[in-house]
């Protein structure tokens, strides 16, 4: 890329505990022509916290879409920008998409400055699986269409996570009750490296009752994470049908004959049928 061209940087940003912001992003800050913040009230107090004069513009999700084409003509002209969120890091479930999409296809270079985002905090506390995760961002307000989304994932084996507000926060647990077994393992973090903050993992119906009983657990920004479907095991064993099957064919069959029958008409896994197979055959 052309070094007449500047660069747009997406800097992540504490999700709570000011002092979780990294000297490269704070430099970053301090040395780019603009700031693009989600909120300009919000973001000064970061700024100031950590002695940053950068100019700051407003580029929420109501006026990103307009203001796009003219931040990428001002990277063309060599001006070099930073876009940060309220909270952790832009783009995820935060504003910024439609910039970063622009001044991708612009040519534009655009570097991310890695650091907080709740979503892999919660995760990495939660002590569930998180070798393979969905994440939801955040959900629908209504009752109807959560419980929709929730039937949708209830078969998914994977960790699941969203983001849910303190208004509804109950009301989506009780949702999650009604779509999925209640003895379904869950994780919710709350108030994120903040002063309250709150990790509890239990199933899913004593989570509600927890929600329910304790005020504070309807307070605050909330992660919710669901644990995977378990996926049901073939037995260790064979049933007494398959067992029946099984020695009716050894009677007439070779042991690979008989349980390559025995597969395809009782459906067990063929390395338990060729070991029960052989046990038979020794005890006769």
């Amino acid at each position: 890329m052309p070094n007449q061209y500047g660069t747009l940087y997406v800097v992540a940003t504490p999700i709570g505990n000011l002092s979780d912001f990294s000297l490269r992003a704070i430099s970053t800050l301090q040395q780019v022509d603009l700031i693009c913040a989600e909120d300009t009230r919000h973001a000064r107090t970061l700024l100031q916290h950590h002695g940053i004069n950068t100019h700051c513009i407003s580029l929420h999700q109501h006026n990103e879409v307009q203001n796009a084409q003219s931040l990428v003509d001002k990277l063309q002209q060599g001006q070099s920008i930073a876009i940060i969120s309220d909270a952790g890091t832009p783009l995820i479930s935060d504003p910024g998409m439609p910039l970063v999409a622009l001044a991708q296809s612009s040519g534009m270079q655009v570097t991310p400055i890695p650091g907080a985002c709740a979503l892999i905090a919660a995760l990495s506390a939660s002590g569930l699986a998180v070798t393979q995760f969905s994440f939801l961002g955040f959900l629908p307000r209504t009752s109807s269409a959560r419980q929709i989304l929730f039937k949708q994932q209830k078969n998914n084996t994977e960790t699941w996570v969203f983001y849910e507000s303190c208004h509804r926060i109950l009301a989506c647990i009780r949702d999650l009750v009604s779509c999925i077994p209640a003895d379904r393992e869950i994780a919710i973090a709350r108030e994120m490296t903040k002063l309250h903050e709150t990790i509890v993992k239990a199933s899913l119906a004593d989570m509600l009752k927890l929600i329910e009983q304790d005020s504070n657990m309807q307070r605050g920004e909330f992660v919710v994470m669901v644990s995977g479907a378990k996926i049901d095991k073939k037995p260790d064993t064979l049933n007494e049908q398959q067992l029946k099957t099984l020695k009716a064919l050894l009677s007439e069959c070779s042991i690979k004959t008989a349980v390559q029958l025995a597969t395809e008409i009782t459906g067990a896994r063929k390395k338990l049928l060729y070991q029960t197979a052989l046990e038979l055959s020794e005890k006769s």
